[in-house]
């Protein structure tokens, strides 16, 4: 069993009230956890892993949504009831408009960061633009900004910082969400100038009414045009105003590096248009929302101050280009206060591919997540011992589903990956790995054991059906 640290992630929504927590598994639960995601009760031996066996149940937005897979995490939505202050911080929560959860961090990375396929389904590397929308839909720009970034050289970068926010700012708005008796803070985005803001789907989840607060403090309604709990993304629609709206340029997060300077600007605590800077921390993260909730694989980390109001609001590289989604912040559970600079963010070409659909049909018409069709358990000398394996290390398929990419390609219960591309497989975190290289209709050579046999399958991998 892996050791546990007692480092968690936490939705970076401005939490409503009830101030209930989720229950807290133990070590014991993670080791045996069920990563199935079909309808109804499933069986599986403890520790298997899903990779694409079964799709989810629909949510009532038409998409898969995750079983309970992860200890519980918390998105960071700043919630108030009537007569408490917007910037009142409470006690996260999961329940009603949102549901709060925990997500173990750091010495559980290998499991974490790769329960993204655990759940099923994949992403492909190319930030789902492989697969196209049933309908296209492309989005138009709205007023343009005349401020000018210069270039970064090694003497400007504050003057650099001051031009990307001047420029887009104003593409930036806080989220007002309402249920009866309770009111929440958030973020968005302006990516169209028709008016399309994206947002995280757990701050208008179950929203009754939704506002937003442009930067120039004009307060619209707003109609929630589509929503996607797999991805925790949203798509907002407002009437502009006559003078329009500035939308943020989308880059290209394929692009980021380790290491390149970002800003986040949002609203935590209800602090409207607040900005924080960093680095990109690390790239490919596969993170979870805990249980109930979506994982979100291939996540920006970033040491940028994430907290919670910031769900939604804007990632932006020095440029001024939009490059993710703030999502989940890292809590210290001893203390339960946030953890330093353990940010993570929905990559910017996952948006798009979500976003575009959503908008030219009010839903998500393709996944673009692949499957490979397997339940798997990680191999080590017990496990080998015990059901006679030539090797211990790597993954044992333990359920093979019937016409799936797997068992086309001719793989049987009982085998072994130990490489999948050019990616070695010691751990059901190596396969979550490899696969992240890839996308649905790529044909991918895998290598297995079958008794002492070693024997190389190519494999074309499946997309996860929307619902």
């Amino acid at each position: 069993m892996q050791p546990i640290d007692e480092h968690l992630l936490r939705p970076t929504i401005n939490e409503r009230t009830n101030h209930e927590q989720s229950a807290q598994e133990t070590p014991e639960d993670w080791e045996s956890r069920s990563f199935e995601t079909q309808p109804g009760p499933t069986h599986r031996p403890p520790g298997a892993n899903t990779f694409g066996h079964a799709s989810p149940p629909a949510t009532p937005a038409g998409l898969p949504s995750s079983t309970p897979t992860e200890p519980a995490a918390q998105p960071g939505m700043l919630g108030t009831q009537p007569g408490m202050l917007a910037n009142q911080p409470v006690q996260p929560r999961r329940s009603g408009l949102r549901t709060s959860a925990l997500i173990a961090l750091t010495s559980l990375l290998a499991l974490v960061f790769a329960v993204g396929l655990f759940a099923g389904w994949q992403f492909g590397r190319t930030g789902g633009t492989a697969l196209s929308p049933s309908s296209t839909s492309t989005l138009q720009p709205g007023t343009s900004s005349n401020v000018t970034v210069p270039p970064l050289t090694g003497n400007n970068a504050d003057a650099v910082r001051e031009a990307v926010i001047s420029k887009v700012q104003p593409g930036v708005v806080q989220v007002h969400v309402s249920s009866p008796g309770q009111q929440a803070l958030g973020s968005g985005v302006i990516i169209d100038g028709r008016g399309y803001i994206v947002t995280n789907n757990h701050v208008v989840a179950g929203a009754s009414t939704v506002q937003v607060t442009l930067a120039n403090g004009t307060m619209l309604p707003a109609t929630v045009v589509g929503t996607d709990p797999a991805d925790d993304l949203a798509v907002m629609k407002i009437t502009p105003p006559a003078s329009g709206l500035t939308t943020m340029h989308l880059g290209d997060s394929s692009k980021l590096r380790v290491g390149q300077g970002v800003l986040a600007i949002g609203s935590p605590l209800g602090n409207a248009e607040t900005v924080t800077s960093g680095i990109v921390s690390a790239l490919n993260r596969n993170v979870s929302e805990g249980q109930n909730g979506p994982v979100l694989p291939d996540a920006i980390q970033t040491d940028a101050p994430i907290n919670p109001g910031n769900s939604g609001g804007a990632l932006l590289d020095m440029q001024g280009n939009l490059i993710g989604i703030p999502t989940l912040n890292a809590i210290d559970t001893e203390f339960n206060t946030p953890a330093n600079g353990l940010g993570f963010a929905i990559p910017v070409n996952r948006i798009n591919f979500i976003a575009q659909q959503m908008i030219a049909d009010g839903h998500v018409t393709h996944t673009g997540r692949s499957i490979l069709g397997v339940i798997v358990t990680n191999v080590d000398q017990q496990v080998a011992a015990k059901n006679h394996l030539s090797v211990t290390s790597g993954v044992m398929l333990v359920n093979v589903t019937s016409s799936g990419p797997a068992a086309s390609a001719g793989m049987k219960t009982g085998d072994v990956i130990v490489q999948l591309g050019n990616r070695t497989v010691k751990s059901a975190s190596d396969l979550s790995t490899a696969l992240l290289q890839h996308k649905p209709g790529d044909v991918v050579a895998v290598k297995i054991y079958r008794g002492t046999q070693q024997v190389t399958l190519n494999v074309s991998l499946g997309e996860l059906p929307v619902g």
